[in-house]
């Protein structure tokens, strides 16, 4: 599709995954949009991710399967084992179950990888504009829309505006600090979940034999548990690893020694810290939350991903509910691409029960992947008994989701 010259641009605070693939499902409809990043250069950066079917749908449908294709794994089943014995508690089908029942496939992959494949694809559009450098310090209204302020995120306090941007609306895909978030949307901060995560990349060919399968791996233990899975079209495995904490940070990739990390698993089966003892380069941050959004649209103003519901990663939805979120926003401003507010209010309907119900769901799935005692011997016993299919239809609702729009 061609430029619309009677429109100008939507702008979009963030390139990360959520705000890119925005910018592509709009130009993807017609729309142009001026991505606005904060940090001076795009970095490689985090571990792995997953994303179920209700997120390669999308993928495929902006134009990035044959990208991502040589770069993820497609695991064939999420095998939960007890952390401590490593006996099998169940094994949940993936790979060609999952892909005809949904009709989309289950991909593993580095997030940088992701987010490669979607600034190539961005900065290849007539319809995007990307500014790097460019921290939004002050949002106004014009007769047209929004205009921003921005300052060289180096820049001090009291230095000049660098530039602005003018637009017909702002989408905030600025992540769980969102400033935006904190300034017009009255909330209180996110809070500290009283856990933290750990990550790390493991050469393939240095993990046991045993732990090497193209699946993804959940071990679990009281107040902890570890999840690993191929990246890199299997030459690399991703960990994670999710205990209790005392203190927060906010900093996404903290340093973090091996030897606190296997301090955290120390009672965990051998064969999983010998995997562990092979990771390089730990990272570490937070997990912060908080309560279902009331609104995340606010006449010419809308928050997407983390800035507007930051999930726990315990159903591994994070990034997936960000793609989710492009999709409609790009599909209610096609539909108005003259009133940007009835857009963004109709986007707010359309996600503001699905948000809860993820973010419920992931909150649920972390109290059961943590529980001690008979409470375990219990799930144990519940997911043997349920097996692998059931549970995973019984997550049809959330894997299955299409975006409605035409």
């Amino acid at each position: 599709m061609t430029r619309n010259p009677r429109h100008g641009p939507i702008l979009i605070a963030g390139g990360g995954i959520g705000g890119l693939a925005t910018a592509l499902a709009l130009a993807r409809r017609g729309i142009a949009s001026h991505v606005l990043e904060s940090r001076p250069a795009f970095a490689a950066e985090g571990a792995g991710i997953q994303i179920g079917p209700n997120g390669t749908r999308i993928l495929t449908e902006l134009g990035l399967a044959e990208a991502l294709s040589p770069h993820v794994a497609r695991p064939a089943s999420i095998r939960v084992l007890a952390g401590e014995t490593a006996r099998s508690i169940v094994e949940l089908p993936l790979g060609p179950w999952i892909a005809a029942r949904h009709g989309s496939p289950y991909w593993v992959a580095h997030r940088s990888d992701l987010h490669r494949a979607l600034l190539s694809n961005a900065e290849a559009s007539p319809l995007i504009t990307i500014t790097l450098n460019a921290a939004a310090c002050k949002l106004g209204r014009t007769a047209n829309g929004v205009a921003v302020e921005m300052r060289s995120s180096g820049s001090a306090p009291t230095t000049p505006a660098l530039s602005g941007a003018e637009g017909r609306g702002l989408i905030a895909a600025d992540g769980l600090w969102s400033d935006f978030r904190s300034t017009m949307f009255d909330v209180a901060p996110p809070r500290f979940d009283n856990r933290s995560a750990a990550r790390a990349i493991v050469s393939t060919c240095d993990a046991p034999p045993s732990l090497r399968a193209e699946t993804t791996f959940v071990w679990l233990a009281p107040g902890a548990h570890v999840v690993h899975y191929p990246v890199r079209g299997g030459r690399e495995i991703a960990v994670v690893v999710i205990a209790t904490a005392t203190e927060a940070n906010r900093d996404w990739s903290q340093s973090l020694t091996a030897a606190r990390v296997l301090d955290r698993t120390r009672t965990f089966n051998p064969q999983l810290n010998r995997l562990l003892e092979a990771a390089a380069g730990w990272r570490s941050w937070s997990l912060h939350t908080l309560p279902p959004p009331k609104r995340i649209s606010d006449g010419l103003v809308a928050l997407l991903g983390d800035a507007a519901h930051p999930i726990l990663p315990f159903l591994a939805q994070g990034g997936v509910m960000a793609l989710e979120d492009a999709a409609v926003i790009a599909r209610e401003l096609a539909a108005s691409p003259g009133d940007v507010a009835s857009a963004f209010a109709r986007y707010q309907r359309a996600r503001l029960s699905r948000i809860a119900r993820v973010a419920h769901a992931s909150r649920r799935n972390g109290q059961m992947f943590h529980l001690g005692g008979g409470l375990a011997i219990a799930r144990n016993t519940a997911m043997r008994a349920l097996g692998g299919a059931s549970i995973m239809a019984a997550y049809d609702w959330l894997y299955g989701w299409q975006d409605a729009g035409p």
